[in-house]
């Protein structure tokens, strides 16, 4: 497994031969015994670059999660405390992620060089199901409670307008309200679309919003907010900055939108992978810090 996550790093049977300080027939007789035991080609082969097949796709996922897992497995039984080391994959939303989360790990590897992180960042996360994640930040109540989720930081979802809509269009007094206004939808995850949850004491009210503007992308929606367009559901942590500026107006203030907390989340197994808790630890640390909190919300992106 070893040898054969490493031929598909390097791409090549001849940079794989360098590494290992082997001729190349080696390499290719050393596959070839691979894929006639597997009974299945797990490398298409050119004259200048191996590619994988769909079998290979698959044995080196599996191949990789186990390797990783042998680390794991190592450090933890190992007497003297080793630093975190392995493939670390994260997945997170594409705004939080490439703003947040990949600054983040910058400094994470810094302090962690033997991790290898993969960012993935997505506008839906993974399945649960898959194994295409060690770690996924998300946003709101943890998902399932077949994963371990840990709460990195606090947030919640705002609902807010331009002064230039509200000065046209007027302000929504009550949730039933945004039925006659137009709404900015976004169409992320698993979340019903347009259809907003605002609570006031134990009473909650669902209504069906409409706008003629929609995406999947929170930055787009909210420079449509910017502009005018509408009334807008997003994070506090999206929109913090312009609600100081006077930028954005909050509405319908007094009322509850369902929570949006940042969760990191991460199979039952990981619990015990020294990188995955690492991570997560590092990255509660961060938003823990009075500062970050400011400049996340004050600041932010």
């Amino acid at each position: 497994m070893a040898f054969f996550s490493l031929l598909a790093r390097c791409g090549s049977f001849s940079a794989a031969a360098r590494e290992l300080d082997v001729t190349t027939p080696a390499i290719s007789k050393r596959l070839a015994q691979m894929e006639a035991r597997l009974g299945v080609l797990l490398l298409n082969r050119t004259t200048r670059r191996a590619s994988l097949t769909p079998e290979g796709e698959t044995y080196l996922a599996h191949a990789r999660r186990i390797l990783a897992d042998i680390e794991d497995m190592e450090q933890l039984v190992s007497s003297a405390a080793s630093a975190p080391k392995g493939l670390l994959r994260v997945n997170a939303t594409l705004g939080f992620g490439r703003s947040h989360v990949a600054p983040l790990i910058s400094g994470f590897v810094r302090r962690y060089p033997e991790v290898q992180v993969q960012l993935q960042l997505s506008v839906n996360p993974p399945a649960l199901t898959d194994d295409a994640f060690d770690v996924c930040i998300r946003f709101g109540e943890p998902p399932d409670a077949r994963v371990m989720a840990r709460r990195i930081a606090p947030n919640r979802r705002l609902l807010c307008a331009s002064p230039g809509y509200l000065a046209q269009h007027g302000t929504p007094a009550a949730p039933h309200d945004l039925t006659r206004h137009n709404c900015i939808g976004i169409r992320q995850g698993d979340e019903a679309y347009g259809i907003w949850r605002l609570s006031a004491g134990k009473r909650t009210e669902t209504v069906k919003v409409r706008g003629n503007l929609s995406t999947s992308d929170g930055e787009i929606a909210v420079s449509w907010a910017l502009d005018g367009h509408g009334i807008l559901m997003r994070a506090e942590w999206d929109i913090a900055k312009y609600l100081r500026s006077g930028r954005l107006v909050q509405v319908l203030e007094n009322y509850r939108t369902p929570p949006a907390d940042i969760h990191a989340v991460y199979p039952p197994r990981h619990q015990l992978s020294g990188r995955v808790r690492a991570f997560v630890d590092f990255l509660v640390a961060h938003f823990e810090k009075p500062a970050t909190r400011a400049e996340g919300l004050a600041a932010a992106w």
